[in-house]
């Protein structure tokens, strides 16, 4: 009895298989369900008027996008526009004082990703801010101007203690991370903050704060400019 034939090849050869298979395969599950779904109203209605569904296609666009380009290994943070344009206005009419925007700015570039705290002991700060002095020769900041610069900071909302070694930045001014984890964070400071909108981070914005909130007068950003 003659042997069975090989099964035929159709011509060309075997079939080529996609280089990027397996990333089509995932979404083999969502292609299924709209399929069916399609199918199940093209049938709804008038049953005389039912025809049948004979093939859909869906196409999928790679949508690659450019990676931001940041001088450093620490990543960027998002600012506020309002907010960087009212450091500007305040600085330029002596609102605020020097060791108040060095501090905040410090801070504000030391974040944890994505939390909105930045992990630092005012001695931290202090030797941070320090750095670049200590190696040019130039004036330094005091431990004791940093910690009143903090206690001024929170009475603007720009920050709040969270606990030894922590501060939480206002991340409605300045925050490290997407907007997915921007809103877990505010979420989480309304909850400490027992739902209150008139504690931090609230009454923060273009009608706010004040010009006279930030008006200590002459004598004291001199002594502690001074002093620092």
């Amino acid at each position: 009895m003659p042997s069975e034939q090989p099964a035929r090849r159709r011509p060309g050869g075997p079939r080529a298989v996609p280089s990027n298979a397996p990333d089509d395969a995932a979404y083999d599950d969502i292609l299924s369900v709209l399929g069916r779904q399609l199918g199940e109203a093209a049938q709804t209605g008038d049953p005389r008027s039912r025809r049948k569904l004979k093939g859909v296609t869906f196409e999928f666009e790679n949508d690659a996008r450019a990676v931001h380009h940041m001088a450093g290994n620490a990543g960027y943070s998002l600012a506020s526009n309002w907010f960087t344009q009212l450091l500007a206005q305040l600085a330029v009419a002596n609102s605020i004082t020097k060791s108040q925007l060095c501090v905040f700015l410090f801070v504000a570039g030391g974040q944890v990703p994505g939390t909105g705290i930045a992990q630092y002991t005012q001695q931290e700060i202090t030797d941070g801010l320090n750095a670049i002095a200590a190696k040019k020769g130039g004036k330094k900041i005091t431990r004791s101007t940093v910690n009143r610069a903090i206690g001024a900071l929170c009475g603007y909302k720009w920050v709040e203690k969270a606990g030894n070694g922590k501060i939480r930045l206002n991340v409605t001014l300045w925050f490290q991370g997407n907007s997915t984890a921007q809103h877990e964070v505010l979420a989480e400071i309304a909850s400490e903050h027992d739902q209150d909108p008139t504690a931090f981070p609230h009454d923060i914005g273009p009608e706010q704060p004040h010009q006279e909130e930030f008006d200590f007068g002459q004598d004291t950003d001199t002594r502690e400019e001074r002093t620092g």
